[in-house]
């Protein structure tokens, strides 16, 4: 069994190590910078990789293994997003100005606050998950999707409302958010693409612990048959509650650190769009794999870039047109496919090779 999870391993070891040494080579083979030109543009693409995919991945803990499909995990990613901004922008500012944190001779302030942030973020994130969690406990189904599409309007509304337009920017949302120098995307794009690279990585390995665990089993087993595991001794309600809060602190942390990325926090980070986004990116790899949203974030942040070089703002429609052909011909998405296909490529070697034997 640990042989077999190695194996299923091997291509993500591959992907982490080319992915860490990929400025490096760049730099080599283009004999450019590291931190300028294209080498910085692509060290760019792959940050919104690392963290959509992240995103992604949370997504597919709902809907591919809790069997939850909720339209309003925008919510958790752009509540991460405002809680970081809104942080750095109105109390960061202050605390820099009364207080610092050394130890020895090194300040250490601005990541203490830093970490402040994004503690408060997971804690934002646990609220969200258990208010859609608590409002969808009676439904399920379309029902379900609409509620959660709902509650994620109301919060979009009142990222957009102009009562607090002077934390929140209303309609323009918040932009030139205060990030640290040392983790700067611009200034600090190489310190920032290892960072990202690395929450990519940690979020992979916890969330694939998670589903591996005797609780993520209870969650998968709910999606097949709650009744049966409701007879056995498990609440459904509370393994699917577990589930909703684990997909938005993982939500809500990517959230946080695209605002840095983008030194903003916009209304469209908590809209039904940006989680159509997530549920696009995870069709697109496969459900239920947690690989699938990494290669579905991938191809989506590939395409997207070099669609719209070649067709211009009518890239849409052609990424629309591919992604119908994939879900036509690759039902399962491309690593679900894949499995399921490589499965009776196995099984048919097998009854090849038993026959021959049969017959020496």
């Amino acid at each position: 069994m640990k042989s077999n999870n190695r194996k299923k391993d091997i291509g993500f070891i591959i992907f982490v190590v080319l992915a860490f040494a990929f400025p490096f080579i760049f730099s080599l083979l283009g004999q450019t910078s590291l931190t300028e030109g294209i080498n910085k543009f692509w060290q760019g693409q792959l940050i919104n990789f690392f963290i959509m995919a992240v995103f992604a991945m949370s997504y597919d803990l709902l809907i591919g293994y809790a069997g939850m499909l909720s339209f309003g995990h925008a919510a958790s990613f752009g509540g991460g997003a405002y809680t970081v901004a809104l942080l750095l922008t109105h109390v960061a500012p202050g605390i820099l100005k009364s207080y610092r944190i050394f130890i020895g001779n090194l300040n250490i302030t601005e990541i203490v606050i830093l970490i402040m942030c994004f503690l408060a973020a997971i804690l934002v994130s646990i609220l969200i998950g258990l208010l859609f969690s608590a409002s969808a406990m009676r439904v399920k189904g379309a029902y379900f999707a609409m509620l959660t599409l709902a509650l994620a309007t109301a919060l979009n509304l009142l990222a957009r409302a102009t009562d607090f337009v002077e934390w929140t920017g209303a309609d323009e949302g918040m932009h030139g958010v205060p990030v640290p120098m040392w983790i700067n995307p611009t200034q600090n794009r190489l310190t920032f693409y290892f960072i990202a690279l690395t929450f990519m990585v940690v979020a992979y390995l916890l969330m694939k612990r998670i589903v591996s665990s005797p609780t993520g089993r209870v969650i998968q087993a709910t999606r097949e048959n709650e009744d049966r595991s409701r007879m056995i001794g498990y609440n459904p309600v509370t393994y699917r509650t577990l589930a909703f809060v684990i997909a938005s602190v993982f939500a809500g942390v990517a959230g946080g650190l695209y605002s840095l990325w983008t030194t903003s926090a916009t209304p469209s980070m908590t809209s039904s769009v940006t989680t159509v986004n997530a549920l696009i990116m995870t069709i697109f790899g496969g459900m239920g794999t947690l690989i699938g949203p990494i290669l579905g974030a991938g191809i989506m942040q590939i395409f997207s870039q070099f669609l719209y070089t070649w067709f211009g703002a009518r890239w849409p429609l052609v990424f629309g047109i591919i992604f119908v052909l994939i879900v036509m011909f690759l039902p399962y998405g491309i690593v679900g496919t894949w499995r399921l296909q490589g499965f009776k490529l196995k099984q048919g070697w097998q009854r090849l090779l038993g026959m021959l034997k049969s017959k020496d």
